[in-house]
Formats: C-alpha cells, structure tokens, sequence
C-alpha cells in the first residue's frame, strides 16, 4: 500500500523463481556457442564507457577488425547492435532518397537490404536469381550498366541457403561506374578468406555471434575513402542519430577530434568481441578459414553416406559456415529439428524466408567448428531421420 492506494501490478511470481538457462549445442545457422575465454570476460567489472580502459579495448577492436576484414580502412568499428544494426548503418550514412541503389538477392539477406532501401526512399532495383544460386560478374556487372546504381548490395555468405557468394572483380566494375560496393558478411566473417582492399569493398558489416565466437550485440563495420566522400557529400542529415557516422567515428577515435560521448555502449559486449578477435589472431586468419573448410569437407561427406543432398549444388559456392540440406521427399523436416533438440538439446535449424520448409541448416562457426561437433551433428540427424521415418509409418 502506498497511501490508500494498492499497487495495480504485483510482483510477478516468475521472477521469484530461477532462471532456467539448458546447455545446448548450437549447430544452426547462429548464434554459435561462446568459448569459455569469452564468457569469462563478459563477467569482468563494468567500466565506463567512456573510461580510458574502455577506449584503449575499443582501439583493440579496431586493430582486429583491420585484421579480419583485411582493410586499412581508418573508419573500421563495431556498431552497438546485431548484424540487422550493421546493415542499416551502412545504408543510412551512404544512400538517402531518390538514390537508385541495386540489390542482388537470391535469399533473405538480399530482401531484407532491399527492403530497408525502400523505406529510406532509394529507388531500388533488383537483381533476382534463384535461391541457392550465386551470381556471376557478368550479370552484375550487364545489371551495373543497365541501372547506373549510386550503390550495389551483395550477401557474401547467404545463411538462409548456404550460397558462399564470389566477389572477386566486382568492386572494379562497380568503380568504373561510379557505384559503391557494399557487403554483407554476418555469416561469412572470419570462416572463408575476405579481402576488403583488395576487392575493392566501399562497406561492410558483419556480426559478432558467428564466426568471431561472442555473444550478439556488436556489429563490425568498414567504410572506404569513397564510402566517406559519399557520405559527406549528402545532402540531408542521416536520419538515425543512434547510427550517424559523424558521432560514432568520432566516439571510436576514427578522426582527428577528441572523443565525445553519444550512447553508453554494451561495455561487456566489447569484453567478450575483443576476447573473440584476440582468439581469431592467435590462431591466425588463414587457419582459422583452413578449419571451417575442412569441417564443412567432413560434414559434406557424412551427409552423402546418409543419402541427403546439399542445397546449393556448385561446390565452388558453397558457404562453409552454414549449410544448406535438402529435406528428402514425403520428410517433415520440424520433426526431425523437434526431436533432436529434445532428445540431444542440439539445434539444427530449418530454413528461413525462401528456403523455408525446403531445407535444414547446419552452421559450423567459430568454436563450433571443428570435426568432434561435425561427428556428433551427422549422428543425430541420422537418428532424427531415422525416428521420423518410423513414426511416419505408424
């Protein structure tokens, strides 16, 4: 009572009770599990965020992203969000209305930056291929010479298919005609050779709970020289102030100026992001892509002894991180999700947008990715497939 007044809310009776958190094995498409080095820093003591420890872990953070994406890009961050932060980030500071940018989609990823160039008034085109097929340079590039975009979007690693998309040469096509390059790498990051110089890439996000091991919450991020002059020869202001380059360059020490405070950042999230890059250093990029590849070999080979096919049928383009297989005929593909979750509380995915009900998604990322978990994935799913071939007969 306060007063002659009653409270209009009690006291919720869940919130008396334990939180209940199972362990389980995260082998879809993301998150994946968090190596015990990372959880552990995500119990260190909070700082400020603009304390100076804290701006000294966020400059490690800009030296290891350098190194992941392969850029000297000085504009090279982490975003306070998911990988969804990332994307609308790099949209807002580069394309404002009337902009006619080009989107290649041929999964979720694509619709979806296609979808945020709508409603911020880009005159977007779209260049269709089917789901699980990746692009060749030739039609983005006749598509480039069509349209005359201001900006091409691409998915390196497209998670809802398992597409590994080429990009190799279409950062010269997109510069000989005067169009930004613009990638999304949230599922691709740190598992398969990325090269943001040399391929010519103007902006590219990712996130941090795939590949790089720690929990979601940050969004890695580079912008070019050209990325930059874009964005300061914009005519009207960028309409996020949450996501305006100006004030998140200058709170990650990216130009000349002191820093100034502009959010309180998830000061644990960049514990464990650090922690994560660190990791990635230590084993060096090139093994670090050399075990995704030789995971995905093996988990490749055992679902061919189990009859299942993979979605995307050109070996070339396929995405190590995530893979796509197709649910066999007269097959319910949640029974088998359901079953093994339940019996094994180890998460295989179903598909998601246009693959949805056409495939299971199988992710091997960061600490997940090596060949105990690929054994342990390829028994289960064999005993799920078993299981729902059984009760469907019943």
């Amino acid at each position: 009572m306060v007063g002659n007044k009653s409270m209009a809310v009690s006291s919720p009776k869940e919130l008396l009770l334990p939180m209940i958190v199972p362990q389980k094995l995260l082998m879809g498409p993301g998150p994946s599990n968090v190596p015990p080095r990372i959880l552990a820093a995500g119990a260190l003591p909070i700082l400020g965020h603009m304390h100076p420890e804290t701006l000294k872990i966020m400059d490690d953070i800009k030296k290891g992203l350098q190194y992941v994406f392969q850029t000297k890009n000085e504009l090279t961050f982490a975003v306070s969000g998911s990988g969804h932060c990332g994307m609308e980030a790099a949209m807002m500071n580069l394309i404002e209305p009337g902009d006619v940018i080009l989107v290649a989609s041929n999964g979720i990823w694509g619709e979806r930056i296609a979808d945020l160039g709508k409603r911020l008034g880009a005159n977007v085109k779209v260049l269709q291929n089917p789901t699980g097929v990746a692009f060749s340079l030739k039609q983005i590039e006749q598509s480039i010479h069509v349209y005359k975009p201001a900006l091409f979007a691409i998915t390196h690693g497209e998670s809802s298919s398992g597409v590994l998309q080429p990009l190799q040469g279409i950062g010269n096509v997109c510069h000989r005609n005067d169009c930004l390059f613009l990638v999304d790498s949230v599922a691709s990051l740190g598992g398969v050779p990325m090269f943001v110089d040399e391929w010519g890439i103007d902006a590219i996000y990712s996130g941090s709970q795939k590949v790089l091991g720690a929990p979601p919450g940050t969004a890695p991020i580079s912008f070019s020289q050209r990325a930059i002059s874009k964005f300061k020869s914009k005519k009207i202001r960028v309409p996020s102030f949450y996501l305006d380059l100006n004030h998140l360059a200058n709170y990650w020490g990216c130009d000349a100026g002191p820093r100034r405070y502009h959010h309180t950042c998830p000061v644990t999230n960049l514990y464990q992001l650090r922690e994560g890059l660190a990791m990635v250093a230590e084993e060096g990029l090139e093994g670090c892509w050399e075990r995704h590849r030789a995971a995905a070999r093996s988990l490749y080979a055992g679902l061919e002894k189990l009859g299942l096919k993979l979605f995307v049928e050109d070996e070339a383009t396929r995405l190590p991180t995530v893979s796509a297989i197709l649910v066999p005929p007269g097959t319910d593909w949640k029974k088998v999700v359901v079953y093994v979750m339940q019996k094994y509380r180890i998460e295989i995915s179903g598909g998601l947008g246009p693959s949805a009900g056409k495939v299971w998604r199988i992710g091997l990322m960061g600490y997940n990715a090596n060949q105990d978990n690929v054994k342990r994935v390829l028994r289960v799913l064999e005993d799920g497939l078993n299981h729902s071939r059984t009760t469907s007969r019943l």
